[in-house]
C-alpha cells in the first residue's frame, strides 16, 4: 500500500493517549485539568516513587481501513499490553480507543461483548483450539457461541478450513496437527465471524523458522483476499518488514517512532530504532515508490513494475534493461526508475546508517 492510497483511507481504529499503569492505585496519576502529556516526566517520577509500572505510556496512533499496522519491540517494550488494550482484554488506565469513531472504554460490558464477537477476531501465539473438538468444530465455535445455527455454521466454517488450506482435516484434533496446522486452525477460527479488525499477537512465534515464513506468506496470501485491517504484534523486525504497511516501534511503554518500512529503516528516530535495523539488507526494503522520479517519456509499451516491489526485486530487472522502468500503482504509470536511481537510494540509505 503505497503512502498515498494508505492516507486516503478512513481510520478505522484509533488509539490517543492510552495509559496502561500497574500499582496500587495507577488513576491517583491522572487527576486534575492539566493533560498527562504535558506531565508525562513527572508522572514518570512519581510511579518511581510509589512502585508503579507504565506497561503503555501516552501511546496514540491510528490504524486505516484495510492496513497491516505491525506494533514491534524488545520484551517488556508494550506492545502485548497495547493489542490487549486495544480490544479491552486489559482495561486501560485513561485515554480513548475509538473503533468506527465508538469509544470502546465507554461501552458497557455487554455491547464490549457484542463488538468482540462480531467485529473482532483474535489470533494468539498460543493457538488456544479447544484439544477435545475437531478442527471443523473449533473453527465453528465463535459462530456457536454467535448462536448461529449449526448447519450454517459449519458451512461457514468449512469454508474458513479450505481457504487455509486444511481441507481434509476437518476431522482431525489438535494433537494430530502440526504446529503450523494448529495456528491455520486457529486463523481460521478467528476470521469465521468476519471481523472487520484483525489482531495478531506474535501468532508465529512459536513456530520453526521454515514454517514460520511458510504463515507468513499465507498470512499476506490472505491478506490479498480479505483486505482486513489488521493489527499485528511482533518483535521480529525482519517479519514486520515482511508484513508491514507501516510499524510503530514501541520502548518501554511507548511509541518512538511510526513510518512505512522504508522510512524506519532509512530514517531512524534515534539509537534505538538504528540498532534495531542496523542488520537489515537495505535492498528488501527500499520500494521503487520510495525513489522514483516523473515519467520522463513515453513508457507505455516498457517493462514496469509496482510501485511496491523492492530494490531486491527491481535490480534483475535494471540490469537488463537500457533505460528507464516505467512504475505503476497498478491502474497507471506513476513514475519511473533507472538503475543510477536506484543506485543512488541505497547509497544514500548507506550513509544515512554510517552517520547514526
Amino acid at each position: 500500500m503505497t503512502q498515498t492510497a494508505q492516507s486516503s483511507r478512513e481510520v478505522k481504529l484509533s488509539c490517543r493517549n492510552v495509559w496502561k499503569v500497574y500499582g496500587d492505585n495507577p488513576k491517583q496519576f491522572f487527576t486534575g485539568g492539566e493533560s498527562a502529556a504535558e506531565r508525562k516526566q513527572e508522572i514518570y517520577a512519581r510511579m518511581r516513587e510509589t512502585d508503579h509500572i507504565g506497561a503503555a505510556c501516552d501511546v496514540s496512533f491510528n490504524v486505516h481501513a484495510g492496513e497491516i499496522f505491525v506494533i514491534m519491540g524488545l520484551s517488556g517494550s508494550g506492545k502485548s499490553t497495547m493489542v490487549r488494550c486495544l480490544s479491552r482484554l486489559v482495561e486501560p488506565t485513561v485515554g480513548e480507543i475509538l473503533f468506527d469513531d465508538i469509544d470502546l472504554l465507554q461501552v458497557s460490558e455487554a455491547e464490549l461483548i457484542d463488538m468482540r464477537r462480531h467485529k473482532m477476531g483474535m489470533v494468539f501465539q498460543n493457538f488456544g483450539l479447544l484439544p477435545h473438538q475437531t478442527v471443523l468444530e473449533n473453527v465453528a465455535f465463535p459462530l456457536r457461541v454467535q448462536g448461529i445455527g449449526k448447519s450454517q455454521r459449519v458451512a461457514r466454517a468449512r469454508e474458513m478450513v479450505e481457504l487455509v488450506g486444511l481441507q481434509g482435516r476437518e476431522n482431525a484434533f489438535p494433537r494430530e496437527l502440526s504446529g503450523g496446522q494448529q495456528q491455520r486452525v486457529g486463523i481460521a477460527r478467528s476470521l469465521a465471524v468476519e471481523p472487520e479488525v484483525w489482531f495478531l499477537d506474535e501468532p508465529f512465534s512459536a513456530l520453526d523458522p521454515l514454517i514460520r515464513r511458510q504463515m507468513q506468506d499465507e498470512f499476506l496470501r490472505l491478506q490479498k483476499m480479505l483486505h482486513k485491517t489488521i493489527v499485528f504484534i511482533t518483535h521480529d523486525f525482519l517479519e514486520a518488514l515482511r508484513v508491514a504497511d507501516r510499524i510503530a516501534i514501541m520502548k518501554e511503554g511507548e511509541v518512538v517512532q511510526i513510518g512505512t518500512p522504508a522510512d524506519v529503516v532509512m530514517r531512524p528516530a534515534d539509537a534505538y530504532v538504528t540498532e534495531f535495523t542496523k542488520d537489515v539488507p537495505r535492498v528488501k526494503v527500499i520500494k521503487a515508490e520510495d525513489f522514483m522520479q516523473p515519467v520522463a517519456a513515453d513508457l507505455s509499451g516498457e517493462v514496469s513494475v509496482h510501485a511496491e516491489a523492492t530494490l531486491e526485486e527491481l535490480l534483475p530487472k535494471l540490469a537488463r534493461s537500457a533505460g528507464p522502468i516505467a512504475v505503476s500503482n497498478g491502474v497507471e504509470l506513476i513514475g519511473q526508475v533507472t538503475a543510477l536511481d536506484a543506485v543512488t537510494a541505497l547509497a544514500s540509505a548507506e550513509t544515512r546508517e554510517s552517520f547514526d
